[in-house]
């Protein structure tokens, strides 16, 4: 019994075999001999609570605080012993403290539930009892036969049934699993392969056993079982045959596919990392600073008591006249009476422990994270998607990053190809509206740089077709011709490109085809290059028609070609290449091989060489993707030998791959070079500037990504993540945990060796996993020695495993990763901060991230301004409060709460230290608040100092000065306890108030208010307080004391003396500081002066451009480097490289562009 309670609680899952029996659209058999096994449903879950847990789960989070749990015992201990103050003065703070929490938590916890509904409630279509029903993908269950059409996402992981194609297969994109665009091929088993329509599949009874749930994606094993005319017939699954939840049906109409894992048991859920609650470093150090108070707090209180014992060995003192002991206090235990007194002293005390700290951090973080979606600046106009805040827990983290991990598809490029330049027998072209422009000088051509190239065909005799188009003798003519129409036959043919099944017809009549538009045919490649590749040959007009059974089909100017494919020699990393063999119309049989420069111009024997190789190099400084392209030509009596050598490699039963690679290496041998492609994997906007900002910023960027090794690299140079003059380390296809070990250990020592030049590293998802496995230590040791790394094929989990290798390192450096697909969840949620990309596949990564923005770019303005003013502002908020932090519990409960937050709170809402463009247009700004240096123990001991002394100052000076003066009264009355009290109390909160004043740079009507509000709010509520008999209270200690106090001159002197004698001291630090110490950030502000971005936010300009201050106060405002008289306007500089204008809503001063 108590294991099934445990069972259905979630503790004590049931136990699973290890592979799991699916009845095909739930037809079980009917004789009972099975035992049914219990499915999930297919709901994704991505909040963290639930009606019935929410209350109970989240106190536990808020209680795992210290001032939150210390408070809640001050609490009980109130309302279990006589103590001096009132159990309301702690309980009632602990209640607004918890509910404004919970309140803030469950409304970020409901925005994920919306998010939630939003995908389980998307309309699928399901195969039932013979009918196809429409129903909310969360209906569905293990077993369902699930419809999904062309383009639609699938909604649980499927094994593919039957398509609309002949064969059984289907093509599909993974890019929002695991980054990569190519199109994947499944197929079905023969036997359902024909069952195509509901009825036909309402005839099927088959069983599926497989693996139960895994997070591999690439991993998958089971079986079929289908009983056909009382023969059961046995097919082997694989990953071939599966279909991932997440990726997109491409290139079919539509297939049928049953459900075998769903929920949150999908290979795309199992990525996800479990959900933890991720904490701030802020937040870290504010209970490591409450520590340290609790402990001064206590003993305090052992201090306290110890010496009221020891007051009270004179009898005397023991038992007053005016404080007589009943009997039962005579009677009681010393060690209770001890401990007793001893918490009544705690809970005296207690107000140094600032329990408003909480509740004024939480809605500093939930009112300022409002500023984020208002920025302008993080509007994406095209797309109008603007910056969401999924927790606005991490606010101030923004401002502590060290480590960036990024994506590349989708997060760094906008997931597109484009063709831009070829070389062509040497010469050099770029694509100009469909025209290829050659770059030499022609005689015909108008400008004198320009030729342009109007046919490549040798078998049409057109006219237009004369020497001088080429820039040629009429005798290279014809030769010349040939080597361009074999180039982009090379281009048509050489590839692995599926293409829809749309209609073709009229295609490619005539030359140049201006008018063809892409949408009358669209492609599906294996990689993104050979798309953008073959759109380009189609629009220059040798267009590719498709693969009909052997056969391709191509239509040059017009013109259908057919030729048959003989072989395909795939594409590896070993060889960076990939050939086919064809043979043409006239009978002529053909080898054209493409691949990297590195592994194609080797084995050239003819063509122009070394000019193309000068253009692969220009093109590689342009950022381009390159690839090279050649032929061969076979005779009869080669191509029965390469015939002969494939065969026998391929159905080699031993040594397989080995054979291949000889094979393929024997084939691709004496080419004839054509030349070379030049593909813009077009990165996002200003993705190479936002990279070099972050780097000048001191923030190390990791490029994570699931794509291959060429792919990457090439993305990692075009977006300057490395440089060319950087020295790339490989650590790839490894193969042996020995092998791994010494590679490393020679790119340590190549390092070492080389101080001058930057490292780049790159490393294979393989590699990485033996790097890991053994040799953590040394593998970080090199890492964290390059400037840059660069990680690709990488596993989902393996991301995760990667940051969280950097983050339990002994720096303990704060990560953000970023990226858009469901493949990016697990390291958005393993990083300190997760940021999403609003991209194009899916939403699961800004669902499931912190933040979410539309592009990368805006990842620099979300770090270096955002991230910069919120870590400030809640850094001075948090030593403030410890800072600040006695009398009658109205007041003890009023003061935190009331006469001294709303200034601190609006501080930490909008405070600008230094103007936003200065912070974007230098990044190196952002080190100035690295590793947490504003709360730094030095930084909160100098608070703490601070505090204590002005403490000093204010009881002591008050003692003096008015203690036990008898002319303060016109009639000779000397002050009580309560009027002393008061005038304490006065002198600090007027303290506390004006030091904030002294520490806010960027003055609105706003801080105006509440910081002068504050104190005229203090004066108008005591003259109230004190100036009636409130029949609710039992003690009227305060009436008319108030009054009293400010009827004296000499209180007033004593205010306004110790108001200055307090600030003073920390007025001459800050001098001190600015002048001998400053900090890049306060350089900055000096700077401002001579720049266009004139008076920062100062309280002394005006909107006439005019100085309202004092003498004396424009002296502090230029010592402090608030304002000079030489600047009292506002420009915004032009020349800003990012943003030409600031519409951000956080320049909330009433400004126009010349005044301040």
């Amino acid at each position: 019994m108590w294991r099934w309670v445990r069972q259905q609680l979630g503790f004590d899952p049931p136990h699973q075999s290890d592979t799991r029996t699916i009845y095909i659209a739930n037809r079980f058999p009917l004789n009972g001999l099975y035992t049914p096994q219990k499915f999930i449903d297919n709901r994704i879950i991505s909040s963290k609570y639930t009606v019935w847990n929410f209350v109970p789960k989240n106190l536990f989070e808020q209680f795992r605080r210290v001032a939150n749990f210390y408070f809640l015992i001050i609490f009980l201990v109130q309302l279990m012993i006589d103590t001096p103050t009132s159990p309301i003065t702690s309980g009632l703070p602990l209640f607004f403290v918890i509910t404004v929490t919970a309140i803030k938590q469950g409304y970020e916890d409901w925005l994920r539930h919306n998010s939630d509904n939003e995908v389980n409630g998307a309309p699928v279509y399901v195969v039932r009892s013979g009918g196809l029903v429409k129903t909310r993908s969360k209906n569905i269950r293990v077993g369902d036969i699930v419809r999904i059409a062309k383009d639609e996402i699938f909604p649980a992981d499927l094994v593919l049934l039957s398509s609309d194609r002949p064969d059984g297969s289907c093509h599909i994109t993974t890019a929002s699993l695991d980054g990569e665009t190519n199109l994947k091929t499944h197929v079905a088993v023969p036997e359902t392969t024909v069952l195509r329509t509901v009825a036909n599949l309402d005839t099927l009874v088959a069983v599926i056993e497989c693996q139960q749930p895994e997070a591999d994606l690439y991993r998958f094993m089971g079986r079929m079982i289908i009983t056909h005319q009382m023969e059961e017939i046995v097919r082997p699954l694989g990953p071939e045959s599966l279909l991932l939840r997440g990726a997109r049906l491409k290139n079919t109409k539509e297939i049928f596919g049953v459900a075998v894992y769903t929920g949150m048991e999908t290979k795309m859920a199992l990525n996800y990392k479990s959900k933890s609650q991720k904490r701030s470093t802020v937040e870290k150090s504010m209970n490591t600073f409450l520590i340290i108070y609790l402990i001064i707090l206590i003993s305090e209180a052992i201090i306290s008591t110890i010496l009221k014992y020891t007051w009270q060995t004179e009898e005397k003192w023991d038992e007053p006249w005016y404080n007589q002991k009943t009997e039962h206090q005579r009677n009681s235990s010393k060690i209770l009476r001890f401990i007793s007194d001893f918490l009544a002293f705690l809970v005296l005390y207690n107000f140094i422990i600032p329990i408003s700290l909480y509740v004024t951090v939480e809605m500093q973080k939930f009112l300022g994270s409002f500023f984020i979606g208002w920025d302008l600046d993080l509007y994406h106009e095209e797309s109008g998607q603007k910056a969401q805040v999924n927790t606005s827990d991490l606010n101030e983290e923004l401002g502590q990053v060290e480590y960036v991990f990024t994506d590349k598809t989708g997060t760094l490029t906008e997931n597109e190809m484009q063709f831009r330049e070829c070389s062509i027998n040497g010469i050099k072209y770029q694509e100009i509206n469909g025209r290829l422009v050659s770059e030499g000088p022609t005689p015909d051509s108008s400008d004198g740089n320009l030729s342009y190239l109007s046919s490549f065909s040798h078998l049409n005799n057109l006219p237009h077709l004369t020497s001088s188009s080429f820039g040629t003798s009429p005798e290279n003519e014809t030769e010349l011709i040939k080597e361009h129409d074999l180039f982009f036959k090379a281009v048509s043919l050489c590839h692995t490109v599926q293409i829809s099944n749309v209609q073709t017809d009229g295609i490619g009549d005539g030359p140049w085809q201006a008018s063809l538009a892409p949408s009358q045919l669209e492609y599906y490649a294996s990689s993104p290059d050979e798309k953008a590749l073959v759109e380009a040959a189609a629009r220059i007009g040798v267009v590719f028609i498709g693969n009909y059974e052997e056969t391709m089909e191509v239509k040059i100017l017009g013109k259908l070609e057919r030729y048959k494919l003989l072989h395909i020699l795939e594409f590896d990393s070993d060889r960076r290449r990939m050939s086919v063999i064809v043979q043409a119309p006239s009978g002529e049989k053909f080898l054209f091989a493409k691949g990297a420069e590195s592994s194609i111009l080797p084995t050239c024997i003819g063509g122009e060489i070394e000019k193309t190789r000068i253009h692969v190099d220009e093109f590689a400084l342009k950022g381009l993707r390159t690839l090279c392209m050649a032929y061969r030509q076979l005779t009869s009596k080669e191509y029965e030998v390469i015939n002969r050598r494939l065969f026998e490699a391929r159905t080699a039963l031993q040594q397989r791959e080995e054979k291949l690679a000889n094979a393929f290496q024997f084939i691709e041998k004496d080419l004839i070079l054509l030349g070379a492609t030049a593909v813009e994997d077009r990165l996002q906007d200003k993705v190479r500037e936002t990279i070099e900002a972050l780097r000048m910023a001191g923030i190390k960027v990791w490029v994570l990504t699931g794509d291959k090794h060429e792919t990457a690299v090439s993305v990692s140079l075009s977006c300057g993540h490395f440089h060319r003059t950087m020295n790339i380390l490989e650590l790839i296809n490894q193969k042996s945990d020995n092998e791994c070990a010494e590679q490393l250990r020679q790119l340590a020592r190549r390092i070492t060796e080389d101080h001058v030049i930057q490292h780049g590293l790159v490393v294979d998802g393989t590699s990485l996993s033996l790097a890991l496995r053994e040799h953590e230590k040394l593998f970080m040791d090199v890492c964290r020695n390059c400037s840059a790394v660069l990680c690709c094929r990488m596993a989902p989990l393996q991301k995760a495993k990667v940051i969280r290798l950097i983050k339990i390192s002994p720096e303990k450096p704060i990560t953000l990763a970023v990226g858009d697909g469901a493949n990016d969840v697990s390291m958005i949620q393993e990083a300190h901060v997760g940021i999403g990309i609003m991209g194009k596949e899916g939403r699961q990564a800004a669902r499931n991230s912190d933040y979410a923005i539309a592009r990368f770019k805006f990842l620099s303005k979300l770090l270096f301004v955002h991230g910069h003013f919120y870590y400030i502002r809640i850094a001075t908020l948090v030593q403030y409060f410890f800072y600040k932090t006695l009398y009658d519990s109205v007041y003890l409960t009023l003061y935190n709460i009331c006469f001294t937050s709303l200034p601190i709170l609006i501080y930490s809402l909008l405070e600008q230290h230094i103007n936003p463009h200065v912070l974007q247009n230098k990044p190196a700004l952002y080190r100035d608040i690295s590793k947490n240096r504003q709360l730094s123990m030095t930084n909160f001991l100098y608070w703490t100092i601070l505090g204590f002394s002005h403490a000093f100052i204010f009881f002591f000076g008050s003692y003096f000065l008015m203690g036990k003066d008898i002319s303060l009264l016109g009639n000779g009355q000397m002050f009580g306890n309560w009027t002393f009290g008061s005038l304490v109390f006065t002198v600090m909160l007027i303290t506390v108030t004006v030091k904030m004043a002294l520490e806010t740079h960027f003055w609105t009507w706003i801080n105006h208010f509440v910081t002068w509000g504050s104190i005229i709010f203090y004066f108008v509520f005591s003259l109230f307080y004190g100036g009636i008999l409130w029949p609710f209270s039992d003690s009227q200690n305060m009436y008319f004391v108030f009054f009293q106090l400010l009827s004296s001159g000499s209180v007033w002197f004593a205010i306004i003396l110790m108001v200055v004698i307090c600030l003073f001291l920390d007025i001459v630090k800050k001098v001190f500081d600015r002048h001998f110490h400053p900090t890049n950030t306060e350089k900055a502000q000096l700077t401002e002066t001579n720049s266009s971005i004139k008076c920062l936010d100062s309280m002394c300009c005006f909107s006439e451009g005019e100085t309202a201050c004092a003498s004396v106060g424009r002296m502090l405002e230029r010592v402090i480097g608030r304002c000079s008289p030489t600047h009292v306007s506002r420009l915004w500089s032009a020349s800003d490289p990012f943003y030409t204008n600031d519409r951000s809503i956080l320049t909330l001063s009433t400004m126009d562009s010349s005044t301040c």
